[in-house]
């Protein structure tokens, strides 16, 4: 049986002091990416595999009020650490898609590791102040923060312990029942 889709993942050069893996949800015959619910059920199926056992959540810092909303009417726990931000710790697997789909055309951010355990108001208060140009500092004391843009296809994780091939073993892992390969760029 032929694979529905692609992701491409890769080593990202955004500069001497980052390290990034992209990775990229794509149709194979035109390369376009892949949206809607089934975009969504590939992205939240991929999500709890590059978390791993850590915990992690997702950071919303635009649109708030629709975030809000759609929360509370889908009995979502979220947090409010400031005005300008709304956080959804440890996201239950069965909300993921219909997040993931709801909010695919906004930039929002993920963040896995051991700080979240404490919570990390410096970060929260930056992600408030500048989005996800907050993690470019941040990124190091977890085991990532990502930049989530589903309606272009792509999730950037920023890690030092997450290198491309990691990424590669992890989502393949997860995505053998959705009929994706998991591959770097030709």
């Amino acid at each position: 049986m032929e694979n529905l889709y692609r992701m491409e993942v890769e080593s990202l050069d955004l500069g001497a002091d980052v390290r990034a893996v992209g990775l990229e949800l794509i149709e194979p015959e035109n390369r376009e990416p892949v949206r809607g619910s089934e975009g969504a059920a590939v992205w939240a199926a991929v999500m709890p595999a590059l978390v791993g056992e850590q915990p992690w959540a997702l950071d919303f810092f635009a649109h708030l009020e629709r975030v809000r909303e759609f929360c509370r009417r889908q009995a979502i726990a979220f947090r409010e650490p400031n005005a300008r931000s709304i956080v959804i710790p440890q996201p239950q697997e069965a909300g993921l898609q219909p997040l993931f789909e709801r909010f695919a055309g906004e930039t929002f951010g993920v963040r896995a590791g051991a700080p979240l355990a404490t919570g990390d108001a410096a970060v929260e208060g930056a992600l408030a102040e500048r989005g996800v140009d907050a993690y470019h500092a941040a990124y190091p004391q977890y085991l990532f923060c990502a930049v989530c843009d589903f309606e272009g296809g792509f999730l950037t994780v920023l890690s030092n312990q997450l290198w491309a091939s990691e990424v590669i073993r992890r989502a393949r892992g997860s995505l053998q029942n959705l009929r994706v390969e998991v591959t770097r760029p030709a």
